[in-house]
């Protein structure tokens, strides 16, 4: 297999500092990631950032089809290139926040793999969610800091919106830990990749999804302050008949706690309370 730093070599690649570009150039690390997503021969997956086309040549191998998405033209070319023998991958140049990944054609749910900017990746996480209907897994390289956010558990220092919203709509874990040695640049942090399979329905039924993004996110808005605190002061309770104090008590959750001590179900119930109260 030609190695990642020879193709780089071959196209005379420099990494883009406005695409927040570090090339990932351990085949091992590769093939790890590629076995992670358990692609069957019936898969459609879709790679995030596909670069020189060193894993998506090997996701074509198992899957029926594969979707390399790149924001960078001069990568296209290189998809094209060093693809051109595959019939069943489709090389396409895109913003991934403004990819809309329901006009993807496939029968079943998707399978999502990449290493993503590290710049964005709080984004793309949040992008991907809102087409979680569409998709079955993700397999995703993140700046580690963000990673252990996304799996950290409530009453921790990481746990977080990142860590409530991957608790009711996905099952998440930890693949490998992946060292600056095996980017090219080397960036000037540890990575992660997670594997996150896609809850149907989610963890807990919530009667508005806007709602409760906008409860855990107004939970977490000052971190020091109460759960009370937060909430007295958010726009959404102006259009609820009682007090935040009240909605607390009916579902058993002590006011004076802090947004970080809440568990996923914790909030589900809030939200579901706060959305009957705006609706009667």
């Amino acid at each position: 297999m030609t190695t990642p730093i020879k193709i780089l070599r071959k196209y005379r690649v420099h990494p883009a500092k406005r695409f927040g570009q570090c090339f990932l150039v351990d085949g091992n690390i590769i093939e790890k990631i590629v076995d992670a997503a358990e692609i069957a021969e019936n898969d459609t997956v879709v790679e995030i950032g596909a670069g020189i086309g060193v894993m998506t040549r090997l996701l074509a191998q198992r899957a029926r089809s594969v979707l390399a998405l790149d924001i960078d033209s001069r990568m296209i070319e290189v998809l094209h290139a060093e693809l051109a023998g595959y019939d069943n991958v489709t090389v396409t140049q895109c913003d991934i926040l403004s990819y809309d990944f329901a006009d993807i054609p496939a029968n079943e749910p998707i399978t999502i793999v990449g290493n993503i900017p590290y710049n964005i990746s709080s984004q793309i996480f949040f992008h991907l969610l809102n087409f979680r209907h569409c998709i079955s897994t993700m397999v995703l390289m993140f700046q580690r800091e963000v990673g252990e956010r996304i799996i950290a558990r409530p009453g921790t220092k990481d746990y977080g919106i990142l860590s409530v919203m991957a608790g009711l709509y996905t099952e998440a874990r930890k693949v490998l830990a992946v060292t600056p040695s095996c980017f090219l640049p080397a960036p000037k942090v540890d990575s992660v990749v997670l594997k996150l399979t896609v809850r149907k329905p989610p963890l807990f039924p919530v009667t508005d999804e806007e709602l409760f993004m906008a409860v855990v996110r107004a939970a977490f808005g000052k971190r020091r302050k109460t759960v009370e605190n937060n909430l007295k002061h958010a726009p959404f309770i102006r259009h609820v008949a009682v007090s935040v104090k009240e909605v607390l008590n009916e579902v058993s959750i002590d006011g004076m706690r802090r947004g970080e001590t809440l568990s996923t179900e914790e909030f589900v119930s809030l939200t579901n309370a706060l959305y009957r109260r705006k609706n009667t």
